[in-house]
């Protein structure tokens, strides 16, 4: 473990083991580190939340998962709710001046480019990519493995494994994405059915996804599907020209 003898970390803070807490990071009390973490200058960890009616005695925190990076002048605020945590999974890279807002669940493997901005509660699936400058609305749920372009507005859900940029415009499914992780050429193309169905079958989008998620075979389709049971902010949908994922080569 390494503590740059200028950080601030209060008292209760909790470091695993090999954490590497640069110069005037500040680390706030009831927060938890995983193994290996790396916070970096300027960094605030367990800040109070941006919350007009916040009780600053209440006790809550935030936890982040194993291998995790925080770059410079990043900040994740702790949770408003007594006993509650905003979470930051394992092995995910937050980039210089990224904010995670009170209460967000971020999942394994997110990177949170430059300037990024997660309002309270958003709900970050593993494996999600944030360009740089994007921000999504507070309650959005975004699913696993979404790639969003640079100064994207995201102000309703994003389905798993989609391509998304500007203000909740979808143009595909994240096929580079896919093939990275090692996806089974089958299930892309049960993805692929799914995605058209239900974006573009002409019923709605719950009751497609539903209809459809008994005769999938893959995780990752069943997943995709299984995302349009919940969540109160509306989907992020192509337009009727873009229904269709452009790229069939999968």
């Amino acid at each position: 473990m390494s503590v740059h003898p200028t950080a601030i970390i209060e008292e209760g803070v909790q470091l695993g083991a090999g954490c590497t807490i640069h110069p005037h990071a500040i680390i706030k009390r009831g927060t938890v580190l995983g193994d290996g973490v790396a916070v970096h200058p300027f960094a605030v960890v367990g800040g109070d939340p941006n919350f007009l009616k916040f009780d600053a005695a209440t006790v809550s925190g935030v936890r982040i998962g194993a291998g995790t990076v925080i770059r410079e002048h990043a900040s994740i605020n702790r949770s408003i709710y007594a006993g509650k945590d905003t979470v930051v999974g394992a092995r995910c890279y937050l980039m210089a001046n990224a904010h995670v807002g009170h209460d967000c669940t971020v999942g394994d493997d997110v990177v949170l480019a430059t300037n990024i901005m997660l309002g309270g509660h958003t709900d970050v699936g593993s494996f999600t990519f944030f360009g740089g400058g994007a921000g999504a609305h507070q309650f959005c749920r975004i699913g696993e493995g979404v790639m969003i372009a640079g100064l994207a507005r995201i102000t309703q859900d994003l389905a798993p494994f989609l391509l998304v940029a500007e203000r909740n415009e979808v143009s595909g499914l994240n096929l580079v994405g896919l093939k990275r992780r090692g996806v089974a050429r089958e299930a892309i193309g049960e993805l692929k059915d799914c995605y058209r169905a239900v974006f573009a079958g002409g019923d709605p989008r719950k009751l497609a996804a539903a209809r459809l998620a008994a005769g999938v075979r893959s995780a990752e389709a069943r997943r995709f599907l299984e995302f349009f049971a919940g969540g109160k902010r509306g989907f992020a949908r192509p337009d009727a020209a873009l229904a269709g994922p452009a790229d069939d080569s999968a």
